[in-house]
């Protein structure tokens, strides 16, 4: 009989979930609007430790797609974008009919490079095309650099749309991920930090642009008592059923940080001594990452040929996920045949990159099958 799956990033309940839940259905919130979704809103801003404010929406491609909205991207406009990511933070670029810039990453945080960033911009510039905004990732939890990254983007006065996804809990030089941009994103999918089974939010650095990405997720009624539109809206707001789950959620989210972390040390501590595997963490002490996942660069020419792939076989035939590292957008067929700017450092991270299993609910007999792969395969 085959062991149990092992996955790579799964959903992890506290345990309060359901008193929210219920609370819901007792007093028959169970729409898009109600006291969890302003509570899960007001829980994520003090959360975040800054002067912000959060509109809690369906997804983090929602929030993606409104930011661009909000910032007037249109038909014919240029949107720079890091193209070592998932798919989700360049797809919103094509549905306002821009055009995506794709821009390579720096080899130390796996971010956006800034100065491949800078090159784009001006490059862009010279050709009468001034990006309207760019999306800037922090990836698998790890802070881009900010410093770097917005010396640029402050320079030529373009607004940031902060990719969060993948990095609540995470910080740089203290300041949460998610209060950098002009507006930033967060996920709640089922695979995330926390989860509200699907789910999303959009962080503001005022009231004016919460209050404007509320009004388009709510497909954009005026103030009327008739059911009038000015302007095209979406349905794009999370439900209050899903925002109590995020509220439950929320009073774990510390922990699950930490025990994220705790799964990254395991491998730090696994291949300190094995040549030929490098475990990706924080490069200096101004990163707090989240490690939402945890990944590693597997070099054939150190392990007598055998590579990631091998590795992820191996894995595979044990019942434990693992996955490649994100394939670059363009190198997607969807958007190869767009502009890129830099070198090979995202392509090179993807021919030898693999992600392990990274959840917060990893148990101490998870641990020993995958040592146990580990063990049959690197000795």
């Amino acid at each position: 009989m085959q062991d149990s799956k092992i996955w790579l990033s799964s959903p992890h309940m506290g345990g309060t979930e359901l008193e929210f839940i219920n609370e819901a259905f007792d007093s028959n919130w169970v729409a898009p609007l109600g006291p969890n979704v302003n509570g899960f809103e007001i829980d994520l801003e003090r959360y975040l430790n800054k002067d912000v404010f959060v509109g809690a929406l369906s997804s983090g491609t929602a929030a993606i797609h409104l930011g661009l909205v909000i910032l007037g991207v249109k038909a014919g406009d240029e949107v720079i974008c890091q193209s070592f990511t998932f798919s989700a933070s360049a797809n919103p670029i094509l549905y306002q009919g821009a055009t995506p810039i794709f821009v390579d990453s720096e080899s130390n945080t796996w971010n956006m490079c800034p100065i491949a960033l800078e090159e784009a911009i001006v490059d862009r510039i010279s050709k009468g095309k001034k990006p309207k905004a760019i999306i800037a990732v922090h990836l698998y939890g790890m802070p881009f650099n900010a410093d770097a990254i917005l010396a640029v983007t402050n320079k030529y006065e373009i607004p940031v749309i902060e990719d969060s996804a993948e990095a609540l809990g995470s910080s740089f030089k203290g300041q949460k991920c998610g209060t950098f941009g002009t507006i930033g994103v967060l996920s709640f999918n089922g695979n995330k930090i926390i989860t509200t089974s699907g789910g999303g939010a959009l962080v503001a650095n005022t009231k004016e642009i919460k209050d404007k990405a509320v009004f388009f997720a709510t497909q954009s009624r005026d103030n009327a008592p008739h059911y009038q539109h000015s302007e095209i809206g979406y349905n794009y707001r999370m439900s209050n059923i899903c925002a109590g789950i995020g509220r439950g959620q929320m009073q774990v989210l510390d922990s699950h940080v930490n025990l994220r972390r705790d799964m990254n040390q395991f491998y730090l501590d696994y291949f300190k001594n094995i040549e030929g595997v490098t475990v990706f963490t924080e490069p200096n002490l101004e990163y707090f990452s989240n490690h939402w996942l945890s990944a590693i660069i597997v070099n054939p020419e150190k392990l007598n040929g055998k590579t990631r792939e091998d590795l992820r076989l191996a894995l595979e035939h044990a019942n434990i996920e693992s996955r490649p590292l994100w394939k670059p957008m363009h190198l997607q067929p969807v958007f190869e045949k767009y502009p890129y700017y830099g070198g090979k450092v995202a392509e090179k991270l993807f021919e030898f990159g693999l992600c392990l299993p990274s959840g917060s609910n990893t148990t101490v007999q998870n641990k020993e099958r995958i040592n146990k792969v580990f063990n049959t395969f690197f000795k």
